[in-house]
């Protein structure tokens, strides 16, 4: 009986007149556990060591290249039988498990064959940024010797504009195959997972890193999730968005009507009154605040959580005294 999923066939048809007698003097006729083939036909001495003049009797088909099944060692005795090969130490062996040799080329690898006739052509593109996507299934390739140099792409055509190739793929003695898809030059670039708020802090959780194709990304798109991270949002953002420079500013550590305490600096004199903001900003911006005690505007520069400067760069003190209105302070 042969187990499900596995092709091993016996080859009745390929019997000849070739027989043995193990036992007839010979070194001692023994079973292998794992057998590896060549080619598509398993034959008696690929199961049995010192199987003498039968040991080139085909008994089996392999399986496909790179594929492996399991024999029962019940069929494999009644196999070699019929040729006359008898007293087979098969030691505790229920099955024998039997490879062929080859290697399977997939998607991965005609990829990567594709992207380096790519980029070769158009030394402008790096091979890390880019991209294929194929037309439909890219069909698995077998190699009996399992070398990547079996593979050839006898033409290839790309369009950079808009990213369209057409290729064959050769392989000795095979039918060609034709490859179409996109091949496009790509940025790894961070993007967020979720909706942001005008004024939210982004923070590393609402990042996730994405190559996207670099006529999407631009010039001023935030290329690391450091410089993103801890800034706020100049504007509502959508998630799976490219975040740009533009999109993020510092965050506001002055909201519009909160109180503040002014600073008013000159050479070698400080003076603070209290006063209101007028306007909502970040470290390093200029707002307009009111002293609240004498109800004058002035524009201020956010120092810190709080707290807004005003430079005088006269050491006159009627100039410092009229900036404060005549010198009211806390």
């Amino acid at each position: 009986m042969i187990r499900t999923g596995i092709i091993v066939v016996t080859l009745a048809s390929l019997a000849t007149s070739a027989t043995a007698q193990v036992n007839d003097g010979r070194a001692k006729a023994f079973l292998k556990r794992e057998v590896t083939v060549a080619s598509d036909l398993v034959r008696i001495g690929d199961f049995i060591e010192n199987a003498g003049p039968a040991a080139s009797v085909a008994i089996f088909r392999a399986p496909d290249l790179g594929e492996t099944g399991m024999v029962p060692v019940r069929q494999i005795i009644d196999a070699i039988r019929v040729h006359q090969v008898v007293g087979v130490d098969t030691g505790d062996i229920a099955e024998v498990s039997v490879t062929r040799a080859g290697r399977a080329f997939g998607s991965k690898e005609i990829e990567a064959l594709l992207v380096r006739s790519i980029t070769s052509r158009n030394k402008a593109i790096e091979i890390d940024n880019l991209t294929v996507r194929f037309d439909g299934d890219v069909p698995t390739i077998r190699s009996e010797s399992g070398a990547a140099g079996d593979l050839q792409l006898s033409r290839v055509t790309h369009d950079a504009r808009s990213g369209r190739f057409d290729a064959t793929l050769d392989m000795p003695g095979r039918r060609s195959v034709r490859l179409t898809g996109t091949a496009v030059e790509t940025a790894e670039v961070p993007v967020l997972v979720r909706a942001i708020n005008r004024g939210d802090l982004i923070k590393a959780s609402d990042l996730v890193m994405e190559r996207r194709p670099r006529s999407e990304v631009g010039n001023d798109a935030v290329t690391g999730e450091a410089y993103a991270i801890g800034r706020a949002a100049r504007r509502a953002l959508r998630a799976s968005q490219v975040i740009r420079q533009s999109d993020l500013m510092k965050p506001e550590i002055v909201q519009r009507n909160d109180t503040v305490t002014i600073f008013f600096e000159a050479p070698g004199i400080m003076l603070t009154v209290r006063g209101k903001a007028m306007d909502s900003g970040a470290e390093g911006d200029v707002i307009n605040v009111t002293n609240v005690q004498s109800k004058r505007a002035v524009q201020a520069t956010i120092t810190g959580p709080g707290r807004v400067t005003v430079s005088i760069s006269s050491r006159e003190p009627a100039a410092l005294a009229s900036a404060v209105n005549s010198n009211q302070s806390e």
